[in-house]
């Protein structure tokens, strides 16, 4: 092979002779007037290439968040670029996470405790950081916004095996579905009662808000004790604020907030009575501006809940009105609903009857979940107000089941 001389072009000299630098991965001091292509000799003119191995700067720290949330871990390096990095989560790597940060995927009880390290690394060498340990904490509210649609008047069997509600069937194929669920009377108001006040109160469906004051603790007053927020969203409502009777396709025996004496005697409160489709304050309205309240209450028209109408119409009502509130950022984050019937059609079973109940978490939902275990309406108040952290619970919901199994996180303490 030829031997270049100084003839040659001192750029290409240069050129090759950092080549063979970096190939031998040397601190090389160099020449510029003689190379031969089989290597590099002469020292005639000098320079000198440093390559330096990483140093960690700010090692990743530890961790406390909320069964649910995600958790991200960051370092800072020097070192001569490129820097690379890989994470590890108990010593195995984990696929994808390269960059300077990493974000958790949303924590489940078999993160508490785990340790994540960073290797950094370059061409002159390899670091790993310190451990930083992921703690869940009990300390907040596993939900941030809790949602109840409550449907009407239908047998457990006459959904579940069935075609006619292939909406909800895709909800309960990916998430939640309590198997032995039951109402706790007919007809439907003492249901709504213990949705809300752990007790039945009346099952006399003519009373009204002014016939049938309810003064009794409740979830209204649980839920401004503890500072949350709550709307009741009821379709065909008259009026915001309306306390009166039923109208048209709006059934106020379907709307236990309005005989809340909390609500009733408290002008505030009464603005949290809106009709659903309202479009200044109604439920599409308060989803689309961020504005939902940690707590929601979601009562279908006559037509739209099955009471009247067929399923078929309430299965669409639920996609067309459901649908974008689940497949919503905030709820992706931190929402529980519950899709359920308030009493069966046909069958007096446990006092209301078995019927459907769908519990919804994108966050924490154990995918395709089906328990066996007797829950009725009780528990879900309990679900409700314990998934926002508060611990007071009115009536039957103070001893009732809990419903914790449905999720991926730790019970909350």
């Amino acid at each position: 092979m030829a031997h270049l001389s100084e003839r040659h072009s001192p750029v290409l000299r240069t050129q090759q002779i950092l080549l063979c630098a970096r190939l031998l991965g040397l601190l090389l001091t160099f020449s510029c007037f003689s190379l031969n292509l089989t290597g590099c000799s002469g020292v005639h003119g000098s320079g000198t290439i440093n390559s330096s191995a990483p140093s960690i700067t700010t090692e990743p720290a530890n961790q406390a968040v909320a069964a649910g949330q995600t958790a991200t871990f960051t370092v800072a390096a020097t070192g001569t670029a490129p820097l690379s990095y890989q994470w590890k989560k108990n010593g195995t790597a984990i696929a994808g996470a390269t960059s300077s940060s990493y974000t958790t995927p949303p924590t489940t009880s078999s993160d508490d405790g785990a340790q994540f390290t960073v290797v950094v690394s370059n061409t002159a060498g390899s670091v790993t950081s310190n451990a930083a340990t992921l703690t869940l904490s009990s300390a907040q509210p596993p939900f941030g916004h809790v949602f109840v649609v409550v449907e009407e008047n239908t047998d457990y069997s006459s959904v579940i095996g069935t075609t006619v509600m292939p909406y909800l069937t895709t909800l309960i194929a990916k998430y939640g579905l309590a198997t032995q669920y039951y109402a706790n009377t007919h007809p439907s108001i003492g249901n709504y009662f213990m949705l809300t006040t752990g007790q039945i109160l009346t099952n006399n469906d003519s009373e009204t808000p002014a016939s049938f004051p309810v003064s009794v603790d409740n979830v209204v007053r649980e839920l401004l004790l503890n500072g949350k927020t709550w709307k009741s969203y009821a379709e065909n409502l008259p009026s915001v604020g309306y306390i009166g009777g039923s109208s048209g396709n709006y059934a106020v025996r379907h709307n236990p907030f309005p005989y809340f004496t909390d609500v009733q005697n408290n002008s505030s409160q009464r603005l949290n009575l809106v009709p659903f489709e309202d479009p200044d304050v109604g439920f599409a309205h308060d989803l689309a501006n961020n504005q939902l309240p940690d707590y929601s209450f979601i009562v279908p028209n006559l037509c739209d809940d099955a009471h009247d109408c067929s399923l078929t119409v309430a299965d669409n009502w639920l996609q067309a009105n459901i649908s974008p509130l689940i497949s919503s950022s905030g709820f992706q984050q931190d929402g529980l609903l519950v899709i359920l019937f308030d009493e069966s059609g046909s069958d007096n079973t446990n006092g209301g009857g078995r019927v459907v109940a769908v519990l919804i978490s994108p966050p924490s939902s154990k995918a395709a979940y089906q328990s066996s275990t007797l829950y009725q309406h009780q528990s879900v108040l309990r679900l409700m107000l314990e998934g926002l952290g508060v611990k007071t619970r009115p009536g039957a919901a103070a001893t009732a089941p809990t419903m914790w199994e449905f999720f991926t996180f730790p019970p909350p303490s």
